[in-house]
């Protein structure tokens, strides 16, 4: 189905079919965590392994540690916030960004960091355990991903490419549209309105760079919340809150704390739903939403083929709307 926004041809999803596939977004750092954390199961690494043992290029981060990088409480800002980075990624949408050109974007020039207070999202984090997995292991992180989670578990609509897909997964992509103006978009004005299907996807990588049918993406949180794919000791690890107001630890979200975040994964008290396991996954054009409700044990995954402003995003709404109308279990 085609329509006009703005003037602005838009094809929408309306005519997708369960082999169509979505950008996940930040979905992806749930992988990467699992990939760390299995690491750490393997006596690899240690999630309080400070980033001077495997990053000595960023002396300023030395002594931040692998689980605030994953638990979004290093204080090391996001590149993609960053007005220098935005304009250079709108003047050139198709670039193929290194993981260190992304760190490099907020890497302190004069060597004295500056750290966020608090709980802070940042894909830097991400990126930063994106390379000390290649660094432990000695292989890409693209290899890691498809040798030990993709392949083992038979996510075969599941494709991740630092750069682009090849051309059999990427004809299968939605077009995704960005329509997201709000004020910390600024540098991205240029590419308002666009179709950001055919740009290239390095500027999120271990981030947010992986996409998948949500068929898959349901497979993969059953397995995340309920499988083997981590021993006890790392599940708990993953499933280890820090408020997103404080940053410190707490047992479980409530009414002090509705929101917590783990390593790569996020917990929610909801109104109609009670307490669930989510996360919702954005890149320029896409929107992916999971979530598990222990309760009832349902999990349910929404992919909308836009990035609008933030007080448009209704997903939670619509996902809410879906669950209501579900048969009990």
């Amino acid at each position: 189905m085609s329509f006009r926004v703005n003037d602005t041809p838009v094809t929408a999803a309306a005519g997708a079919t369960p082999a169509s596939l979505f950008q996940i977004g930040s979905n992806t750092k749930a992988f990467t965590s699992v990939l760390l954390l299995r690491l750490e199961a393997d006596g690899k690494v240690r999630l309080d392994d400070r980033i001077g043992r495997w990053l000595p290029q960023y002396a300023a981060w030395k002594n931040v540690t692998i689980h605030s990088l994953l638990d979004m409480t290093s204080g090391i800002p996001t590149y993609d916030n960053d007005p220098v980075f935005q304009r250079k990624y709108a003047a050139d949408p198709y670039h193929n960004y290194s993981a260190a050109e992304l760190v490099g974007a907020v890497y302190p020039k004069n060597g004295r960091a500056q750290f966020l207070k608090g709980w802070n999202y940042s894909n830097t984090g991400y990126i930063l355990t994106q390379m000390v997995i290649e660094r432990v292991t000695g292989q890409r992180y693209a290899d890691v991903l498809r040798a030990r989670i993709i392949q083992p578990l038979g996510l075969s609509q599941t494709y991740y490419a630092a750069h682009k897909l090849p051309a059999p997964q990427h004809q299968r992509l939605v077009s995704g549209y960005f329509f997201n103006n709000d004020p910390d978009n600024k540098g991205l004005a240029p590419l308002y309105n666009t179709d950001v299907k055919p740009y290239s996807l390095s500027w999120t990588q271990a981030a947010g760079g992986i996409v998948a049918t949500p068929s898959d993406v349901t497979r993969w949180a059953r397995v995340l919340y309920e499988g083997s794919i981590l021993p006890p000791q790392q599940r708990k690890e993953l499933m280890s809150l820090v408020s997103n107001k404080t940053g410190q630890p707490i047992a479980a979200t409530g009414a002090a704390d509705p929101k917590g975040f783990g390593l790569g994964v996020a917990q929610a008290v909801m109104p109609k739903l009670g307490r669930i396991w989510y996360y919702e996954g954005e890149t320029l054009g896409y929107r992916v939403l999971h979530a598990w409700l222990p309760a009832s044990d349902t999990i349910v995954t929404v992919a909308l083929n836009s990035q609008p402003r933030a007080e448009d995003d209704k997903i939670g709404d619509l996902m809410t709307r879906i669950i209501a109308v579900l048969p009990p279990r």
